[in-house]
């Protein structure tokens, strides 16, 4: 009888992939990454820019039901795309493989500063947000919240929570899947008690789900409704999350598609619950659009004292959306590196912690960067209108494996679920351009300026490089 060679196929716990990483992570840890990337500032954040955009409650969770059902349609695709490229890199890796290098790179190049570099350093300003809500003396006592003495020191404050979780992840990636985990089971713990109990004690009224103005479908409106599914697709982004670590996956054919299913479906539940928890606690004229919409709730649901403690919550849970991004990140400028497609120091991985540690850190240089020069609401607009392009090319690439006969699962379902993704995508992108020309003008230049950069500087080291491993 012939030896079986199956096992030696599997990747094992701590196997090394051929890149210099492993293969630690499992289901859970993978599951916890996609959660905590996924659950950041956009979901405890949106509520009441969306309620002041929209002008109707019940629109608001018709959009984020859609929302949602159109990020799993996108995690069922990319739970394909990622059976088949295991590897570090996410788009950058699908693109590269299914059309050319060009597009790979345009996508980790916007991943670089638009994808992880823009959430974290947004993340880190609404953690201080919610902080400086529950203890404003933390700000100085003679120093006025809204002043530029204050606005600088929640600046500095953002930064160190940035600089400490890019320590944190610079250990190693069991320690800071360990750290990510025990946040993410928090943070998901702690939603489920909060919406619990509000709607069990607090003082609120599901009649402000119909107070809003009525629905005209003009034009105007039509904008209105794109630029505010654009930021809840924001708040969606993350379901893709685990396809950016396949190199440090185990078993990454079953586990991949798996943890990307299911982050998402829990995902999509607790944003219904938490925006409907909004709605319930706070009238319609009583939103303001305050980024701390969930603290705002709390006072309303349970008086000033219990505000306090929800504020700190949400603070924490931000912690784990932000640990999340700093993980993830620099896989993407790894796996271009190797390619010859970025800063060469960035393929540099640590001898003793096993990670891309200077990707990790020009990351953390770079989110600080943002968090001096930009706000919250800036972030957020630039940020959801190019990270929605490269998606819509990655699941086009499934119907190429189709034909290719390369798929795992070639089933109508996925088919359904690569149609309704792109079509809800491009039309997403099309109304916010209309509604917001300019952060998306901002967005599209980003993405311009790659393509010089990429024939001019890294195609010609790349050619070089492999001239070199040629002669």
């Amino acid at each position: 009888m012939p030896p079986d060679h199956s096992r030696l196929k599997r990747p094992r716990l701590g196997e090394a992939t051929g890149n210099g990483l492993k293969r630690e992570l499992g289901l859970f840890s993978l599951s916890c990454i996609v959660v905590a990337d996924m659950i950041g500032a956009g979901a405890l954040t949106l509520g009441g820019f969306l309620l002041v955009e929209l002008r109707n409650p019940l629109l608001m969770m018709i959009l984020w039901l859609i929302g949602g059902m159109g990020a799993y349609c996108g995690a069922i695709c990319y739970g394909q795309l990622g059976a088949v490229y295991p590897q570090a890199g996410g788009e950058y890796t699908f693109l590269s493989k299914l059309f050319h290098p060009l597009p790979g790179f345009l996508s980790g190049w916007i991943s670089f500063f638009i994808g992880f570099s823009a959430p974290i350093a947004a993340s880190a300003l609404a953690i201080v947000e919610y902080l400086t809500r529950a203890f404003p003396s933390i700000l100085g006592f003679d120093i006025a919240p809204g002043s530029v003495a204050g606005a600088l020191l929640k600046k500095i404050y953002a930064i160190a929570i940035i600089i400490i979780f890019t320590m944190v992840h610079l250990r190693g990636v069991r320690f800071g899947s360990r750290v990510q985990n025990g946040l993410t089971v928090f943070k998901i713990t702690g939603i489920i008690l909060f919406a619990a109990a509000g709607f069990a004690f607090g003082k609120g009224n599901l009649g402000h789900l119909f107070q809003g103005s009525e629905l005209s479908l003009d034009f105007a409106q039509c904008k209105s409704i794109g630029l505010s599914f654009l930021w809840i697709m924001f708040a969606y982004s993350g379901w893709n999350a685990s396809a950016y670590i396949g190199s440090e996956v185990r078993t990454p054919k079953h586990n991949l598609p798996r943890s990307l299913m299911l982050g998402t479906a829990v995902v999509m539940a607790l944003y219904l619950a938490l925006n409907l928890l909004y709605v319930y606690a706070i009238p319609g004229s009583d939103v303001s659009g305050t980024v701390a919409i969930a603290g705002l709730a709390a006072e309303k649901l349970f008086g000033r004292s219990l505000e306090q403690i929800i504020s700190v919550f949400i603070a924490i849970a931000l912690f784990s959306s932000l640990s999340a991004l700093i993980l993830l990140g620099p896989r993407v400028y790894f796996a271009m590196a190797r390619d010859g497609l970025f800063f060469r120091f960035a393929a540099q991985v640590h001898p003793r912690s096993q990670v891309p540690s200077k990707s990790i850190l020009f990351q953390g240089a770079i989110a600080a960067a943002m968090v001096l020069v930009g706000t919250f609401d800036q972030l957020l607009t630039y940020l959801g209108f190019a990270l929605g392009l490269f998606p819509i090319m990655a699941v086009m690439g499934l119907f190429k494996l189709k034909r290719r006969r390369l798929l795992p699962n070639p089933t109508i379902g996925v088919a359904l679920a690569a149609g309704l993704f792109i079509t809800v995508s491009i039309l997403m992108l099309a109304f916010s351009f209309l509604e917001r020309p300019r952060e998306s003008m901002v967005a599209i230049a980003t993405l311009l300026l790659g393509i010089p950069l990429y024939f001019f500087v890294f195609q010609r080291k790349r050619k070089q490089s492999q001239a070199k491993e040629n002669s």
